[in-house]
């Protein structure tokens, strides 16, 4: 027999394999149709007759129902519970200045002392 493909995620059924199964749900019913409409001609039981004929009737109705029933793949498909954000710590001020460059957590100023960079 074969095994299912094996998947790491609870993926949904693809859309291909969903259709494959429905379209053979609703061969089968209409095979049975089939098969009540031709015995409907062989059988000679009033009450048989009369089965067949609403299996014949209501069949189609039913096959149609059947194959439009997809799987709801909304409630079987995992969903994420919460976001963790990982982010670097930020030390308190005052702690790991000194390690630093004296430049470094300063912008650089282009050779100005102090005040705002002139507008060009």
């Amino acid at each position: 027999m074969k095994s299912p493909k094996q998947s790491l995620t609870s993926l949904p059924q693809s859309p291909d394999d969903e259709r494959r199964k429905r379209m053979i749900k609703y061969l089968i019913v209409m095979g049975v149709r089939l098969a009540c409409l031709v015995l409907v001609l062989f059988v000679h039981v009033w009450w048989a007759v009369v089965l067949l004929a609403i299996g014949a009737i209501l069949l189609p109705y039913f096959a149609v129902v059947l194959a439009n029933v997809g799987t709801s793949w909304v409630s079987r498909a995992e969903r994420p519970t919460a976001i963790e954000v990982y982010r670097n710590p930020v030390p308190p001020q005052g702690v790991g200045t000194e390690t630093q460059g004296a430049g470094a957590s300063e912008p650089h100023t282009s050779g100005m002392s102090g005040g705002p960079e002139p507008r060009s």
